[in-house]
């Protein structure tokens, strides 16, 4: 029996492991850890609360994260990285409510590490992270994506925050009324 799941709709692990290796490995991995280290962090009992909460936002950041990368792959036809981008506009699941899911995903995944390392270090890393990321995006990402396509990602722009996720879902079908 064959499985009802193309193809061509499963990502290809070449195609994604230098992308995940190289941007969000760095943000939630290599940098969360050279922080702990140079800060001498010692593992010591965290409050259950804060350890759950933990775990709970990187399980749930880690599965926006997935979607968002599944997504990039089979309707924008790319990745998340600068080399190989989608090749067309994204509309679809959490790209409905928000515009930048993915990095959202990571921010969450950030906080999660926050608590469940009980750092202040990693908080501040984020704080910084999420300020380089509110000044990066709409001077640069966003003037690449209006480039690459241009009505389409303006109105898209228009209806769907960039950080805030609105409530209802945009479609495309609503703003054409």
């Amino acid at each position: 029996m064959t499985s009802p799941i193309k193809k061509s709709m499963v990502p290809a692990k070449s195609h994604w492991i230098l992308p995940v290796l190289l941007l969000p490995l760095n943000a939630l991995f290599f940098i969360p850890a050279t922080i702990l280290w140079l800060t001498d962090y010692r593992w010591e009992a965290n409050h259950s609360l804060f350890l759950a909460l933990g775990c709970i936002l990187l399980l749930c950041g880690m599965g926006l994260a997935l979607w968002t990368m599944y997504l990039f792959h089979t309707i924008g036809q790319g990745t998340a990285a600068p080399w190989d981008p989608p090749q067309r506009l994204v509309v679809a699941g959490p790209y409905r409510h928000v515009r930048n899911p993915m990095l959202t995903s990571v921010f969450i995944m950030q906080v999660g590490e926050a608590l469940l390392f009980n750092s202040w270090a990693i908080f501040i890393f984020l704080v910084v992270f999420i300020g380089a990321n509110m000044i990066y995006f709409p001077l640069v990402e966003e003037e690449k994506l209006e480039t690459r396509f241009g009505d389409a990602y303006r109105e898209y722009r228009q209806n769907v925050p960039r950080w805030i996720p609105r409530l209802q879902p945009w479609s495309e079908d609503k703003a054409a009324l």
